[in-house]
């Protein structure tokens, strides 16, 4: 009796606990959820210290926080909208889904899959705070904290052999804290060319999902398994520094870009030009410069008296984009009263020259670029001269840490060190983007200076204002970096009417550009000198070849 005993209490348990744990689980899974009661609604006053902790999450960020603004009329426009953004997002989904399904049919006995039903539901996300920041670039930065615990109906149907597979997903919430950045700014509609988005902490997720009507993550460590391993998923992705960057202009309709090298030009001789003067000579000279550029064109010497004069002289010019910009040389018969005499002209697309290699090049002149121009058929004469394009190195764009600290994409380059040697020529831009609180005694019509090593340049002047907005820029091709030197910058009024002290200063500001050679680029304010609030606007960058 004592081995029959214990022979049917180890099977007893050994079945017993199994049957049960299943049983357990199916009551668990298929029993009908008890009515919810209504919640008891409290004063704060009420509410004791320990109820106060557990309501702490729940309140508001603007209440917390006094950096963010309560939005309610954001979550108004967000609740009326919500059935066309439902059915817009909807319909986004389902296409941006369908190309992912159709590589799994025929793959795992997979013969379809497709969306069921597939509604975000009737309740819309709420944001309970949003943070602007104020930055220095031409961009808006915004930090939405919002929650979402949505009903969504979203049931995808797949026939795997001849069985039919439904996967439904119920009770979603998602808490996140995103960054959003809207740049640049420019001035075509919508005014910005991107939006990038990053998460500031991993996002809260929660959802059930429904296998042929039961809820597979009530199974004991699946649930907390999935929950860690889409956090991770999304950490790894879009957790700050990591971005997500959705474009909404085209680069080409921007219209702002940015130097990527240098061309060198060597303009060496001109043959058998025509002879434009009394006593059959002339007095050539070569004008140069790159279609889309509004700087003033680079001229040569004068050679009096010369059909087939020789410069060999050498010149930069600043290029922005190689495969549409064009070389353009004009050769003039200098006179000295009147208009100065076309010799004739001739184009060079820079798409015909090789990164760092030197082309020489024997052109024909002519009257116009109109190919049905008569008169080119003129022999006009030939000039002669030497190409070189030489970018800018592409490590020599350092992005710099804004200030705040605001997100970015991760650029991976670090400040170089002082002891770093930090050579070759390079290109120094300096853009005047504004200035604020900038006062005269007797007028307020503003403009800035830049001087640098002896050359001066300005920018326009804006009548009666305070707070000019001026985003001229201004550039400088240098040997060697400027390590040590300084640029000057002051801010000038102007009285447009006739005065004996037409000119007055606003302040100036003094800048050492070697934290521009190591860091690449800065973009600061800078209080002005001699002035009692005014603030100067400055964006530097050193790019070198």
């Amino acid at each position: 009796m004592g081995f029959l005993s214990t022979f049917f209490g180890i099977l007893g348990f050994g079945i017993g606990i199994p049957l049960g744990l299943l049983v357990g689980f199916f009551l668990f899974i298929y029993s009908e959820a008890k009515d919810a009661k209504e919640p008891v609604i409290r004063p704060l006053y009420e509410l004791d210290s320990t109820s106060l902790q557990d309501l702490l999450p729940e309140i508001p960020l603007w209440v917390k926080n006094p950096d963010y603004d309560r939005v309610d009329w954001l979550n108004k426009f967000i609740s009326d909208m919500w059935p066309s953004l439902d059915k817009a997002i909807c319909s986004t989904i389902r296409s941006t889904a369908q190309p992912i399904f159709e590589e799994y049919i025929g793959k795992f006995q997979i013969k379809a899959i497709e969306f069921k039903n597939l509604s975000l539901g009737t309740l819309p996300p709420a944001i309970f705070g949003l943070k602007v920041y104020e930055t220095n670039e031409k961009e808006l930065v915004m930090e939405p904290a919002f929650r979402w615990a949505g009903n969504p109906n979203i049931v995808l149907g797949i026939k795997l052999l001849s069985l039919q597979i439904t996967v439904q997903l119920v009770d979603l919430q998602i808490f996140a804290a995103p960054r959003i950045t809207l740049k640049p700014l420019v001035p075509t509609f919508p005014c910005f060319a991107n939006i990038v988005v990053s998460l500031m902490e991993k996002p809260h997720v929660d959802f059930g999902i429904k296998i042929l009507g039961g809820d597979i993550m009530s199974i004991p460590g699946l649930y907390r398994f999935v929950q860690e391993t889409i956090k991770k998923q999304i950490a790894s992705l879009y957790l700050w520094p990591q971005t997500l960057e959705i474009p909404i202009l085209d680069a080409s309709i921007l219209g702002v870009k940015k130097p990527v090298g240098i061309l060198h030009v060597n303009v060496v001789r001109a043959h058998k030009l025509l002879k434009m003067d009394l006593f059959g000579t002339s007095d050539p000279y070569v004008k140069l410069s790159l279609n889309g550029d509004r700087l003033p064109a680079k001229k040569t010497t004068i050679k009096r008296t010369n059909l087939n004069p020789e410069w060999n002289e050498k010149f930069k010019l600043i290029v922005k984009d190689p495969p549409t910009q064009v070389l353009q040389l004009e050769v003039y018969d200098w006179d000295k009263v009147g208009a100065h005499d076309k010799l004739g002209m001739q184009l060079v697309p820079l798409k015909q020259l090789t990164p760092y290699e030197t082309k020489e090049f024997k052109l024909d002149l002519l009257k116009s670029s109109s190919l049905s121009e008569p008169q080119n058929q003129k022999r006009r004469g030939q000039i002669e001269l030497e190409l070189t394009f030489v970018p800018f190195k592409a490590d020599s764009i350092k992005i710099s840490d804004p200030v705040g600290g605001y997100g970015k994409k991760e650029s991976g380059i670090s400040r170089a060190s002082d002891n770093e040697v930090v050579g070759g020529a390079g290109l120094l831009s300096v853009t005047i983007q504004g200035a604020e609180d900038v006062e005269g005694e007797r007028h307020n019509n503003p403009y800035a200076i830049v001087i640098f090593r002896g050359e001066q340049k300005k920018t326009k002047m804006i009548k009666k204002t305070r707070d000019p907005t001026w985003n001229e820029e201004f550039q400088f091709m240098l040997e060697e970096p400027p390590l040590d030197d300084k640029i000057y910058i002051e801010v000038m009024s102007k009285r447009t009417r006739i005065s004996f002290r037409s000119k007055d200063s606003l302040g100036f500001v003094e800048i050492n550009l070697n934290d521009v050679v190591h860091n690449g680029r800065i973009n600061q304010k800078y209080n002005l000198i001699n002035s009692k609030n005014g603030v100067l606007h400055v964006e530097i960058r050193w790019t070198t070849v």
